[in-house]
């Protein structure tokens, strides 16, 4: 076989790096680099895929390049998935390890990653030939064509690599607007085997991620876009369930986590994906990401429920209208109280992204953050500690205070990296007690349901009630504990 007609494809993610995540056992294929694999086989390219998910370290690629030969190792990790948005430095190393390896066997590397794109240089200079800049399936097909037939990439748009020994970019590329002409993700490549069993031990459903829009238009001062930017563009609905329909077929999915930014932002959009779902008697259950302010509407909210939307996650962030207009987050508190009604109302479960330490949070903040989750009481919350990523204006106001640190280790670390209101160690006791705190008020609101009504209630309800032992006691203790470096601060 023609080495420069094949290419190896693998990715930076390793569960076993990320004890949280290794922890839950909820993986989700890579997605993105399916999107590219399946662009260029259909370009006439032979690949194949490492799929390093499940694998102990980057040394794993290594009878993979032994047996498919590729003259083209493309580290291209999932741009859908946060996990990998947040640039772990455990996952950095290994794509190193990747790049060297790759390279010691002959192979021309290229990498697209958020991470890279913030940090071409670095990857150049630890074995990467080229890195792509922003959304790289275009990008990736012009630069293996230039590559395998002229070797001219100099005017190939969205790339970096070193000119003369110093790294050099070309100017950007567009971001894709017909997101149907893309084809659908090369599922066949990945073996789903592990993905099944370890959602069904852990969670006794299967679940699978796709993708329905990329981007995202509003102007969170802390949220970092490095590869689709502010513009979003939607597949349509009748795109969207054709790869349902085809899921279907080849894993008979439980569950489906739409990875979007935002989904279901097109006016109608949701509507009429509701109707085709009927239409194609698709059953399914899924979760998505979207905002309060999205949420407003009786008739978006029936559609999602109707079509099998069981959880929203919303990015309230935070119990403070200060906070949130310095976050240039764009909603209000009201707005979240009565999304979250709204979709109770449907059948919807509301889940929230909580943001604990940005700049100007003071003690009567974080108070108005966990009072709003105490009397909204949301089915999940997800805790974090402000984290700066580059280009955004959040990292630019913090910038000169991360000197020994940058990034997390893994997604549990929950380290403040920049001066503020309170010690680092607040923030990680913060997180444990609002978590207990939150918790404890759903025991006593279900202990009260059961209470109310014991003769329709449970054994599911009863455990969650009786859950109250527990939570009650444990608030205290957290409580006591931050109360003691809340002094210290």
């Amino acid at each position: 076989m023609d080495k420069l007609n094949n290419i190896l494809f693998t990715h930076s993610y390793f569960l076993r790096f990320d004890p949280k995540q290794w922890s839950l056992g909820l993986p989700y294929a890579p997605l993105g680099t399916l999107y590219a694999a399946a662009m260029m086989r259909g370009n006439g390219y032979s690949v194949s895929l490492c799929d390093t998910m499940f694998t102990t370290g980057p040394e794993a690629v290594l009878p993979s390049i032994h047996q498919q030969q590729p003259g083209f190792f493309v580290l291209y990790d999932d741009g859908f998935n946060y996990l990998t948005k947040m640039c772990l430095t455990n996952m950095r190393e290994a794509a190193f390890a990747m790049c060297k390896m790759a390279k010691e066997n002959g192979c021309t590397v290229i990498v697209s990653s958020s991470d890279s794109t913030d940090r071409y240089a670095q990857y150049l200079n630890e074995g990467a030939d080229f890195v792509i800049i922003g959304e790289a399936e275009q990008t990736l097909l012009e630069l293996v064509n230039a590559l395998k037939n002229s070797g001219d990439h100099q005017n190939i748009n969205g790339l970096a690599y070193l000119k003369d020994g110093s790294p050099h970019k070309t100017l950007g590329r567009p971001v894709l607007k017909d997101l149907d002409s893309l084809p659908l993700p090369a599922w066949d490549l990945v073996d789903i085997k592990p993905y099944r069993d370890s959602w069904m031990k852990n969670a006794g459903y299967f679940s699978v991620n796709m993708s329905t829009t990329r981007g995202c238009p509003f102007k969170c001062n802390w949220c970092a876009k490095p590869i689709y930017g502010n513009r979003y563009n939607s597949r349509s609905p009748q795109h969207v369930v054709a790869e349902l329909l085809l899921l279907k077929q080849l894993f008979n999915m439980d569950h489906v986590w739409f990875c979007d930014d935002i989904f279901g932002l097109k006016p109608d959009w949701a509507v009429e994906f509701a109707r085709l779902v009927e239409k194609e008697n698709l059953h399914f259950r899924y979760k998505i990401q979207s905002r309060a302010d999205l949420l407003l509407e009786e008739e978006t909210v029936h559609a999602l429920a109707v079509s099998g939307c069981e959880n929203a996650w919303i990015g309230a962030e935070s119990g403070s209208q200060k906070i949130l207009d310095a976050m240039d987050k764009g909603i209000t508190v009201e707005q979240i109280s009565i999304a979250t009604k709204l979709m109770k109302e449907q059948g919807i479960k509301p889940s929230f992204f909580i943001q604990f330490g940005y700049p100007g949070e003071m003690k009567e903040d974080i108070d108005l953050t966990i009072n709003m989750i105490n009397s909204l009481l949301p089915y999940e919350i997800g805790i974090s500690i402000s984290y700066p990523l580059p280009g955004t204006k959040f990292y630019e106001k913090v910038k000169a205070d991360l000197v020994k640190k940058t990034n997390w280790t893994d997604s549990d670390e929950m380290a403040l990296m920049f001066s503020n209101t309170f010690a680092p160690a607040y923030y990680k006791q913060l997180h444990k007690y609002v978590h207990q705190n939150y918790h404890a008020h759903l025991a006593k609101y279900n202990l009260k349901k059961f209470i109310n009504d014991p003769l329709r209630s449970n054994l599911k309800l009863l455990k969650k009630a009786a859950s109250v032992v527990y939570h009650i006691p444990a608030m205290f203790i957290a409580m006591k504990k931050l109360k003691q470096l809340e002094k210290i601060a």
